[in-house]
């Protein structure tokens, strides 16, 4: 077999065979096939795709490309959440522990943030003590124990993927749908799920912008965990505006724990409730409308953030900084954004709003770039909503005021006005199953 005869037949619109795929992926993990061949082959998928057998076929690929994670000594149906990545989600943060109440493992391997987007492992860190690493013996008998657990990505998960996305990025094939599709569910299915729950964001804050574009990746990798055997669903959700009111690290650790208390945004909670239930939903526990209802029971009876305090325990953080918010990593100053003119708020770019939170140092531009957990930004007022000239619309949490100016700029871009009321846009748009 030659990765010539590989390449023709793509470009020819040939369907690939598992062979031809396992090839590939072997030869791209083992360095055995150079750049050029391999960008060339990226470049005959992007312009002639793939249909649902070669997605799956070169998921599976991926996936067996390095580590797989055995949480066979978990006991009952292990459920996974993946968010597409956006402003202000910390959904796992509530999720994990929400859907960990009624018994069903969470256990869940994260990332972190990098550009405009959050990562949950950040999130997690600002929390003082906790611990992100862990070997897996302990992983397993924590999520035994309590049923939720969270760390970073261990091991070498799908190399063949990381290989493949660094030249994606440097020969405009990024955007194909099926190498999305597949470079995400690799990493889901080598992480050990059974299951498989997914949050598609679409708008100025994701990485899909348009709801099409969404839509068909959503379609996509449900389709490759149906072919792979993986239950999976997907949430189609809006990312124009961020999600919740609090952009930063310990800033939404906060809006989490008070969501988990009851007292959460409605949208966060909405998004949180959702994902939640469909989790469920697939681990058995019941039909989705009816597994809400209880759900919102949780966040108000204390059951879903007594659960949290147990996970956060669990893996060495500080419980008296989550009764006491006070205690989690502050910022020295807070400065106020504010109205220029009276208007109807018509749009607020997530995008610039996750730049900016960067900026102030609740992100990384490179991965190397260090993190403040105190920094970020919380909105006060959202699409819709109606703000008198003079009235405060964010209020920026700082310690290093060196690209304030910038920030200030990109406030000004992200905030849009109209003199009429402004109809917000459905926050989940479309559910896949």
């Amino acid at each position: 077999m030659r990765i010539y005869d590989i390449i023709a037949n793509k470009r020819d619109k040939k369907e690939l065979t598992k062979e031809e795929i396992d090839f590939f992926i072997k030869g791209v993990t083992e360095g055995t096939i150079e750049d050029y061949q391999i960008t060339a082959l990226l470049m005959a998928i992007y312009i002639n795709g793939m249909n649902k057998k070669e997605t799956s076929y070169l998921t599976m690929a991926m996936a067996n490309s390095g580590d797989i994670a055995d949480l066979s000594m978990i006991n009952g149906i292990k459920v996974d959440k993946h968010s597409t990545g956006g402003v202000g989600d910390k959904t796992t943060l509530v999720v994990a522990p929400l859907v960990a109440s009624f018994g069903v493992p969470v256990a869940k391997m994260s990332g972190r943030g990098l550009g405009h987007t959050g990562g949950t492992v950040d999130k997690l860190e600002s929390i003082p003590g906790f611990n992100i690493a862990m070997p897996i013996e302990k992983f397993i008998e924590n999520v035994n124990n309590i049923n939720v657990a969270v760390v970073g990505q261990t091991g070498d998960l799908a190399p063949a993927d990381k290989k493949l996305y660094a030249l994606r990025d440097v020969t405009a094939t990024i955007s194909s749908i099926p190498l999305i599709a597949s470079s995400i569910m690799s990493k889901k299915i080598a992480g050990g799920a059974d299951a498989i729950v997914l949050d598609v964001k679409y708008g100025s804050g994701a990485f899909m912008k348009k709801l099409d574009d969404a839509i068909l990746l959503a379609q996509a990798m449900v389709d490759i965990g149906e072919e792979v055997g993986r239950k999976t669903i997907a949430v189609i959700s809006n990312m124009n505006e961020p999600l919740g009111f609090a952009i930063g690290n310990a800033l939404e650790v906060k809006e989490a724990i008070n969501t988990l208390k009851g007292n959460g945004p409605a949208d966060f909670e909405k998004i949180c409730i959702e994902l939640s239930a469909q989790m469920l939903h697939l681990a058995g526990k019941g039909e989705v409308e009816e597994l809400k209802t209880e759900l919102h029971n949780r966040l108000n009876n204390g059951i879903a953030f007594e659960k949290f305090k147990e996970f956060i325990k669990a893996q060495g953080g500080d419980t008296n900084a989550i009764d006491n918010m006070d205690l989690l990593p502050k910022a020295n100053k807070e400065i106020s954004f504010t109205a220029e003119n009276d208007g109807y708020i018509s749009q607020i770019d997530a995008e610039k709003l996750g730049v900016a939170s960067m900026l102030l140092g609740g992100g990384r531009a490179k991965k190397t770039d260090s993190i403040d957990y105190g920094v970020g930004i919380v909105l006060n007022k959202k699409v819709g909503d109606f703000a008198e000239k003079g009235s405060i619309l964010a209020t920026l949490f700082v310690n290093n005021e060196g690209n304030l100016n910038d920030v200030i700029e990109l406030l000004k871009e992200a905030f849009c006005f109209s003199q009429n009321p402004c109809e917000k846009k459905p926050l989940i748009e479309k559910i896949i199953n």
